[in-house]
């Protein structure tokens, strides 16, 4: 059972990964489809009763807003691995401009999200920690690193 969370900024490539690598086999946890915490509290417990691996496709910029999945999950048992997605503020603008309709938010917003992004550490309870970086050919490069010391 593996809890997965995400941490990145609006238009990191969060959704597009979790489409690559988790869409068979991890139930998606999002505030943007759930709308409120209320029903994401909901599926989440649903995950951990049930002990259905699930992936947490927010923005979790701060290790507060991480710790609502962590503790819990640690609580039940699961593996706890995060992913940093990292991209420069002028790429996330970038992504985020080519986006349609309600996919597209305001460029204060991704500001805002990317001023408060705070490194993940393993002191939050993770068990593995990984950087997620888009490449020159658009492609996910993926790499697990350790805090330093």
């Amino acid at each position: 059972m593996q809890a997965v969370i995400f941490i990145g900024a609006q238009a990191s490539g969060k959704s597009t990964f979790f489409k690559e690598r988790f869409f068979n086999t991890h139930v998606r946890i999002n505030l943007d489809m759930l709308k409120t915490r209320p029903r994401e509290k909901i599926l989440l417990e649903a995950c951990l009763q049930s002990k259905q691996s699930f992936v947490v496709d927010n923005t979790n910029p701060t290790p507060e807003d991480r710790q609502r999945y962590i503790a819990p999950a640690k609580a039940a048992g699961f593996e706890v691995v995060g992913y940093l997605f990292e991209a420069k503020i002028e790429a996330l603008l970038q992504r985020n401009r080519r986006r349609e309709g309600s996919q597209r938010i305001p460029a204060g917003g991704v500001w805002r999200t990317y001023s408060k992004l705070q490194t993940p550490t393993m002191a939050e309870g993770f068990d593995k920690l990984y950087s997620v970086k888009i490449g020159a050919q658009g492609q996910f490069e993926v790499e697990e690193w350790r805090d330093e010391v």
